[in-house]
């Protein structure tokens, strides 16, 4: 890095830990201003193992300073930020708009709707993060209703029904109750009898080409007008299993001249071959449509308000002929855009992801590499970051942008004060050690907490050094816990200078492990595993422990495996 660089990274690690120092009226740490300091400055990457070193020293100086010389500097240095903090501070305190006509309700009732074809992917934790929030804030009550009655194209995954509801435990939240729409056919079958009497539905065995040329052109089915004994007859047939996949559906009687063809007598059961996959379920062949089954059962189970995506307003639509025709009041909606991620070359997509596990592809639901909830808690990410950041979204309708690296400061927020630091290299380099160095380093287990103590790592003979670390011949480097050395191009000799060489500028911090008493260590991240040597106390880390591996990131350690006959710690990236 040269000096122009180094001057521009100095200056934009100051801004931003005087950021995050006036944000939270507390000292900044590197953890939290390295998302956004690389966010906004994405040439900095490429010198992301130099950057936190520079960054410390620059925090160190600002956190020496008192809030109003904090605030003082930072009015210097980026007015326009320092507004904008303090604007928000003077908002209201809630970071999502009040529910439409909220006070007209004696209790807030929503519910969460999943699909169970599989886990959480990321993008899902935005509906249980907005709903439980708002039953927090109006003392409401929310369900999770798995809307499981397509048995074929959306094929629910029984494992997936679990697997949601410990998604929704990971995120904070717990329902008031839960409900499976597969349990409740019997329930959707009365309600399509009683709008049949109303004269509000009819049977119909159009072909799907036929029925769309008929309806595009405004006209009327050839079934619409059976008399109502007819239908139910034919109806009670679809129950009974009588009519195969296509042969028969129930429609409900709409507008057939309605400006929106979507709208025009739409299918409210259809026949299915396929058995569903739960047993109690499985004799069912006459399904409902989402339309009509989400629409009665948001009636039937008290809903006030929903919150879905924009690309659903016909639904509500849809919905609204069922409920004139029930004389229902239709709850509250609230329409959002899309939530589009960053960070992932994978999908971020049920099936996708399903495919690439069954094709090997991904280890699994919690690959590191695999944008879901599984994947994001086991590389040690508290699902109160994940709240906090898809809350902080809104519910806007326009389409929406979310950077991992809102869930990363969060979440660095919520751990850097209780994770202890340690060494790891990265397929490292070998280098002897001569001049009498000390026989071993004792570095803090964490920097602002010198009570917790500090680690003994023994020095030994020979260290590993990351590859980008090893100076030129003749130059000084400062082996963090252990002392100043000069590289000669063979080894690395003790200097015995003190800590001033490092305050001066003069020469770089960086971070070693001694070659022969290190452990090894296998780290998982989104690119692929990464193997490494760690100091040895690393090796007796507890499982789901976090630990800051200095100048590399959080990790939360997953478990020691044996391995040719030794032991390797397998750990799991968090972020930077």
């Amino acid at each position: 890095m040269d000096d122009e660089l180094r001057e521009r990274v100095e200056r934009e690690a100051e801004k931003h830990a005087l950021l995050n120092a006036v944000k939270h009226e507390s000292d900044a740490a590197v953890g939290a201003i390295m998302g956004p300091l690389m966010g906004d400055n994405p040439d900095f990457r490429e010198h992301g193992d130099e950057i936190p070193g520079i960054a410390g020293g620059v925090i160190g100086r600002v956190n020496e300073l008192t809030y109003e010389e904090k605030r003082a500097r930072l009015e210097d240095l980026a007015p326009e930020e320092l507004a904008e903090i303090e604007a928000e501070n003077e908002n209201d305190e809630h970071d999502l708009p009040e529910l439409p006509n909220a006070d007209e309700y004696d209790e807030i009732r929503m519910r969460c709707a999943p699909n169970p074809n599989g886990p959480w992917h990321v993008g899902h934790a935005r509906m249980p993060a907005v709903i439980g929030t708002y039953r927090e804030r109006y003392d409401g009550w929310f369900c999770v209703r798995f809307d499981d009655t397509d048995p074929e194209t959306k094929r629910p995954d029984l494992e997936a029904y679990d697997a949601i509801l410990e998604d929704l435990d990971y995120l904070g939240f717990e329902p008031d109750e839960i409900y499976r729409a597969s349990d409740r056919l019997e329930t959707y079958y009365e309600h399509a009898r009683e709008l049949i009497e109303m004269g509000g539905a009819y049977t119909c065995s159009c072909s799907g080409e036929q029925f769309s040329e008929l309806k595009n052109a405004g006209e009327s089915c050839p079934h619409r007008d059976k008399d109502v004994e007819t239908v139910l007859e034919e109806f009670e047939d679809m129950i009974d299993g009588e009519y195969s996949s296509g042969e028969m559906v129930l429609r409900v009687k709409t507008d057939i001249e309605h400006k929106n063809p979507a709208l025009r007598d739409w299918v409210a059961f259809r026949m299915i071959d396929t058995p569903h996959p739960r047993a109690e379920a499985s004799e069912y062949r006459c399904w409902p449509m989402l339309d009509f089954q989400s629409g009665v059962d948001d009636h039937l189970l008290g809903m006030t308000h929903i919150i879905r995506g924009i690309d659903l307003q016909d639904s509500a639509k849809r919905q609204q002929f069922v409920y004139d025709y029930f004389d229902w009041e239709y709850p509250e909606v609230v329409h959002w855009g899309h939530v589009q991620l960053d960070d992932y070359d994978v999908k971020v997509s049920t099936s996708t992801i399903s495919a690439l596990i069954e094709d090997g592809e991904l280890d699994g639901w919690d690959d590191p590499r695999a944008p879901t909830l599984k994947s994001l808690r086991r590389r040690g990410i508290r699902g109160e970051a994940i709240v906090d950041a898809m809350v902080g979204l809104g519910t806007s309708t326009s389409d929406v942008d979310l950077a991992m690296s809102a869930i990363y400061s969060n979440n660095r927020d919520l751990i850097d004060d209780d994770t202890d630091r340690r060494f790891l290299v990265r397929e490292g380099t070998e280098l002897p050690l001569d001049g009498s160095p000390p026989a071993e380093a004792n570095p803090p287990l964490h920097p602002n907490h010198e009570d917790r103590g500090v680690r003994e790592i023994p020095s030994g003979d020979a260290v590993l050094l990351e590859s980008g670390d090893i100076p030129e011949a003749e130059e000084r480097v400062w082996l963090k816990g252990l002392g100043c050395f000069e590289y000669t191009g063979d080894s690395l000799e003790y200097t015995g200078d003190d800590i001033d060489v490092v305050r001066e500028g003069d020469v770089d911090v960086i971070h070693w492990v001694p070659a022969d008493e290190s452990v090894p260590v296998r780290l998982r991240t989104m690119d692929g595993d990464v193997n490494g040597r760690a100091e040895p106390g690393v090796g007796a880390l507890e499982a789901d422990e976090m630990v800051q591996f200095e100048r590399v990131g959080f990790a939360r350690i997953d478990r020691h495996e044996s391995d040719d006959g030794g032991e390797l710690t397998v750990a799991y990236y968090a972020h930077p």
